[in-house]
């Protein structure tokens, strides 16, 4: 059985989507909601959040939360991993381009004892497959690819775009637009108009 762990840190995450306040907040959830759609397709989802709404809206699309004990994404994926057994997949909130089918093709890579990872055009990582919990390491943040791929495990590259291709910034959203999940591309146009 597959697990799929969501960090999301809620809007306060996304300080570099240069929109109004809640412009950004809208976007935050309306990706989160589009990752989901994705993941609860694909087995148990648990989002590991310190934001309330984040929380709503991963029970009302039948995912599992943990509390984020603070600290960054590191502490926030071991505290979601906790007591998880099997494989385990760790996807990014900021992915609305995400459909099951691409993270079934990461958990497919996942190797026997080790990694499968699929990373950002900037060196650090949005998605990794877990052959089981034990084998993470908190080491996100720049380069965490490179530093993933040298924890002492098999460590596979996949090449799947909707996960490789992340937002940060309002350019990205425009220039993935026509991909994003449904909930990213309502608020996107309501933003617009």
């Amino acid at each position: 059985m597959t697990t799929v762990v969501v960090p999301f840190a809620g809007s306060s995450g996304k300080t570099r989507l240069d929109a109004p306040r809640r412009t950004r907040r809208e976007l935050s959830l309306a990706m989160l909601a589009d990752v989901l759609a994705a993941a609860v397709v694909v087995g148990r989802t648990v989002v590991v959040t310190p934001d309330d709404d984040g929380a709503a809206g991963a029970r009302e699309a039948g995912a599992e939360v943990v509390a984020d004990p603070g600290g960054g994404q590191g502490p926030a994926v071991q505290a979601a991993l906790t007591g998880l057994e099997g494989r385990v997949l760790v996807v990014n909130a900021d992915l609305p381009c995400a459909v099951p089918s691409d993270l079934r093709a990461l958990a497919e890579a996942v190797p026997e004892h080790g990694l499968a990872l699929v990373e950002a055009l900037d060196g650090t990582t949005n998605a990794l497959g877990l052959s089981d919990a034990g084998v993470f390491a908190p080491v996100y943040g720049a380069d965490s690819a490179n530093r993933f791929r040298s924890l002492g495990v098999e460590a596979i590259a996949v090449a799947v775009p909707n996960l490789a291709e992340d937002v940060d910034t309002l350019a990205d959203l425009e220039r993935l637009q026509l991909r994003c999940g449904p909930r990213t591309q309502a608020v996107l146009a309501g933003a617009s108009t």
